[in-house]
């Protein structure tokens, strides 16, 4: 069993890395656990998508 990591600034780009992880590499996904962090930083907001797949290569 192994894992990956994705870490991004938005949605879109997290979605992206994941189904390309998935299309590119032949694996059986066991899990996806997926997280949102949000800080403030002076006026802005500063978000953090990232998920975690859990998985066995085929």
């Amino acid at each position: 069993m192994k894992v990956k990591i994705f870490d991004e600034e938005n949605e879109e780009d997290l979605e992206e890395d994941i189904n390309s992880f998935i299309e590119v590499n032949d694996i059986e996904v066991i899990d996806i656990r997926y997280q949102v962090g949000v800080g403030i930083f002076s006026e802005e907001q500063i978000f953090c998508f990232s998920a975690m797949i859990i998985y066995l290569e085929k």
